[in-house]
């Protein structure tokens, strides 16, 4: 519920943090300084700054901060809303809601009981209906009993006609566009509304906070891909979303590591095996947008796909992907027996097969290196050489110097290959990753222009969206471009002498790069030859870059604050941009 701006702040007001803190954990003052032992982390010394002043937290210890409704949130486990009501009626204040938020959030919702009446339909079906029964043969031979079906909401979407989910949300006053909306019917050629989903069983996908917002749906007979999932939609988003973190979460924070597999059994199998650490992506491969996601909860993140390198591979965004150092995150890989997958290994009652194998795990670099090392004959020169050249190509991607170094020592020692031809190597694949093939790279690209290989993930989305720039491409938000999305001082340079030609050039219509300064045309042409297909989401591209904006913020706001003595008003001002600038990065989250 949305309620009016005016009493939001009467309640924030009225609320006097240090008795909120102080129903929660130990809170210690000393003088003008009021701390508090951090109840989002363990620790026996206080880290925990309150700004009585303003109504603020923060922890040194573990990052977590923000206002009194941010606290209520975190401790009682508490939505935005549900935050305000709670300290509403603590402190007697009556709440009138903003019917214009109301009504914005009122469409989500709308979409979102349009999710659930289908999730119900569906498992209502799956139980009960006789068109159901191979279904239900299918999902018993996998060890699924009742109990499973209820807990991850299971259901059927009937093969016969092509309405009958179309016929129920209709009965239950779900609106034609709302089901369109929703990814829950499209129009045929007709016109007339079908079903998304038939003969299928179906998995209900759940954002982070719990609530329905599509269905992964496998076929069981006739014609069709195996697996089909909900349009793309304003509440499924399958980059933004992961299967079963809803429930993994909390785990996820106990057990101190994720662990991703491939598919929506391997989940509830591992959730049936007492390993609920376990999540999915919903038909698409890991990106750099799942991995946000899962930092929130914990660094680990354990990779427990097929026992190859081309299971590995295929599961993540390859080259597009930033390397896990730059991620800053500790990104391993669980090989699996041969032949098997995480749901098969419970099926069998190969329980410590596959705990070993999650204890076992290894650095994805470390396997991905190993893997190529494998595939040459490193008893022969040749052999050898062709090995380091492989290798020297992944290390090569890694911007931290730390980790290129470690690498080559662990290539060099594997191969038998002095340390410094390796290093030489990888030098040379950095050089020359870009460049067109048998010319050095050197006289393939101006100098300014860094080779893809060299850039970070976020880098590399700062230069797709001067792509879509230079395309001029009819999706792009171009109210929201804003020089400081770019990091890059080329990337910079590049948006300050295009930003001229967007606003003058019609969408759709290439900008014509050839009137820009010396120079800037030909480095350029670097982007426009880039022959990849452009970014198939450029709003969602942008909010990517600018969150990276904020988190960048974030931390230099932070290194400020610990820096200012606690209680001055300098470090007070500190403590206030640092939550509006976690409340913008939440928003972001969110859209």
């Amino acid at each position: 519920m949305a309620f009016m701006r005016d009493d939001i702040e009467r309640v924030r007001s009225a609320t006097n943090i240090v008795d909120l803190v102080d129903s929660v954990t130990t809170v210690r003052k000393r003088g003008r300084s009021v701390k508090a032992i951090c109840p989002f982390h363990q620790e026996k010394t206080a880290s925990m700054s309150i700004d009585v002043a303003r109504g603020l937290y923060h922890c040194f210890g573990c990052g977590a901060g923000g206002d009194v409704f941010k606290f209520v949130q975190e401790t009682q486990a508490l939505d935005f809303s549900e935050a305000v009501e709670h300290l509403a009626a603590r402190s007697g204040i009556t709440l009138r809601v903003d019917k214009e938020a109301a009504k914005r959030r009122g469409e989500r919702q709308a979409l979102i009981e349009g999710v659930e009446k289908a999730v119900g339909f569906y498992t209502d079906r799956l139980k009960n209906a006789a068109d159901a029964a191979s279904a239900r043969k299918y999902l018993r031979s996998r060890g699924y009993d009742a109990d499973i079906v209820e807990r991850f909401q299971l259901g059927y979407s009937p093969a016969e006609g092509w309405d009958a989910l179309v016929q129920h949300l209709k009965s239950k006053g779900v609106t034609e566009k709302t089901m369109i909306d929703a990814g829950l019917a499209a129009r045929n050629q007709r016109g007339r509304l079908r079903d998304w989903f038939r003969g299928r069983i179906m998995f209900p996908i759940y954002d982070i906070g719990g609530s329905p917002v599509g269905f992964g749906a496998r076929l069981l007979d006739g014609e069709g891909p195996k697996y089909l999932n909900s349009p793309e939609t304003r509440i499924y988003r399958k980059a933004q979303l992961l299967y079963g973190l809803n429930w993994a979460k909390a785990p996820i924070t106990r057990s101190g590591y994720s662990l991703v597999v491939e598919g929506y059994t391997d989940v509830i199998g591992l959730h049936m095996a007492d390993l609920p650490v376990a999540v999915a992506t919903c038909g698409t491969a890991l990106g750099e947008e799942h991995f946000d996601l899962l930092r929130r909860f914990s660094e680990r993140i354990v990779l427990a796909f097929d026992a190859d390198e081309a299971g590995v591979g295929a599961a993540l965004r390859g080259d597009e992907l930033s390397t896990p150092a730059d991620l800053n995150l500790d990104v391993r890989v669980a090989l699996m027996p041969q032949g098997a997958d995480p749901a098969d290994l419970v099926q069998s009652d190969r329980l410590d097969e596959l705990r070993g194998a999650i204890e076992s795990s290894r650095p994805l670099l470390e396997f991905r290196i190993d893997s190529e090392l494998e595939r040459h004959n490193i008893k022969e020169a040749e052999g050898r050489a062709r090995a380091v050249r492989s290798a020297s190509r992944l290390i090569s991607r890694q911007s931290d110097e730390i980790v290129r170094s470690e690498y080559a020592r662990r290539v060099a020692r594997a191969t038998g290959v002095d340390l410094a031809s390796v290093q030489r190597a990888v030098q040379d694949a950095a050089r020359s990753a870009d460049g067109p093939s048998g010319r050095p790279a050197a006289e393939a690209r101006p100098p300014s222009v860094r080779p893809r290989s060299s850039l970070s993930g976020p880098e590399l989305a700062e230069r797709e969206l001067l792509r879509l720039i230079l395309a001029n491409d009819a999706r792009l938000p171009t109210d929201d471009l804003d020089l400081n999305l770019f990091t890059l001082p080329e990337h910079r340079s590049y948006f300050e002498a295009l930003s001229p030609l967007l606003k003058s050039t019609p969408t759709g219509n290439v900008i014509d790069i050839e009137g820009l300064p010396e120079g800037f045309d030909a480095e350029l042409r670097e982007v426009i030859l880039d022959d990849r297909p452009l970014d198939h989401d450029p709003p969602a591209l942008v909010r990517r870059l600018e969150r990276w904006r904020t988190e960048r913020l974030i931390v230099d706001v932070r290194q400020k604050v610990e820096a200012e003595s606690a209680g001055s008003e300098a470090h007070s001002n500190l403590l206030r941009q640092l939550i509006v600038l976690e409340r913008r990065k939440r928003e972001l989250d969110s859209e």
